[in-house]
């Protein structure tokens, strides 16, 4: 029974994700922040969530399961190439800085994992371009990740202060 509920948490954070990705691709960034490709990051707030709530295997779980969805409802071969790298190295950034639980705080991880998440994805343009020349692209994500990752990491703590009370594994 145990584990049927937390298939269906698995699922609703999935779902979640899903929805906050799809939301994220109407706001224009590109307004405000002029460098092509920055999102907010906002499907990141529930792989943190996952990750702080259910544990490594679910958040790994609730990673593919959304990156494969997302990229079949409005991506592409290559948004899911891109996808996957991006958010299993953020994943894995962020559970190994969680676990250690003293090194920084939810604010650090979420910053780790938004910059993990852009080194995972310039990875994947590096071996889908067949060039390093997308390596110059690099530095600008990384800058823009420690203000997304910080408003990914607030989102986060405002969201388990308030669901301290619920337990998802009861």
């Amino acid at each position: 029974m145990k584990r049927s509920k937390e298939l269906a948490v698995c699922g609703m954070l999935t779902a979640l994700a899903i929805i906050l990705s799809i939301v994220e691709r109407m706001f224009p960034l590109d307004a405000i922040i002029p460098i092509p490709g920055v999102k907010l990051g906002l499907a990141n707030v529930v792989t943190l969530f996952a990750l702080t709530r259910l544990g490594l295997r679910d958040s790994l779980a609730v990673v593919v399961v959304r990156v494969t969805l997302a990229s079949l409802l409005m991506g592409s071969v290559t948004a899911f190439l891109f996808s996957l790298f991006g958010g299993l190295l953020a994943l894995f950034a962020m559970w190994a800085l969680h676990a250690e639980g003293k090194f920084c705080s939810l604010l650090g991880v979420s910053v780790a994992g938004a910059a993990a998440h852009n080194i995972g994805q310039i990875a994947a343009a590096v071996l889908w371009m067949k060039t390093t020349a997308v390596l110059a692209y690099l530095p600008y994500l990384l800058l823009m990740s420690v203000p997304l990752g910080l408003v990914t990491g607030l989102v986060c703590a405002v969201v388990l202060t308030h669901m301290k009370k619920i337990d998802l594994h009861a």
